[in-house]
């Protein structure tokens, strides 16, 4: 069985998180791998300047905070509903 999309980025943020937060507080960062490539003001600046570069849906977008709680897994699709 195949490991679930960007997981390796979400453990990355995982295990990265306090000196992430020390650096990045408050900002959205982008992960690939195992390396940020940028911090943001917001998840849209964020995924627009990354889709540039990456295809959508091989980055990871997490706001950097500390805490399990602020732990997420999100996903963007382009879809929309009518």
């Amino acid at each position: 069985m195949n490991a679930p999309a960007l997981k390796t980025e979400f453990d990355y943020y995982v295990a990265h998180q306090a000196e992430l937060v020390k650096k990045y507080k408050g900002r959205y960062i982008v992960i690939v791998g195992n390396a940020v490539l940028g911090a943001y003001g917001s998840t849209l600046e964020a995924i627009t300047a990354t889709e540039k570069t990456h295809a959508m849906g091989t980055f990871f977008v997490q706001k950097c905070e500390g805490g399990k709680e602020n732990y997420t897994q999100s996903f963007h699709s382009r879809v929309s509903f009518a």
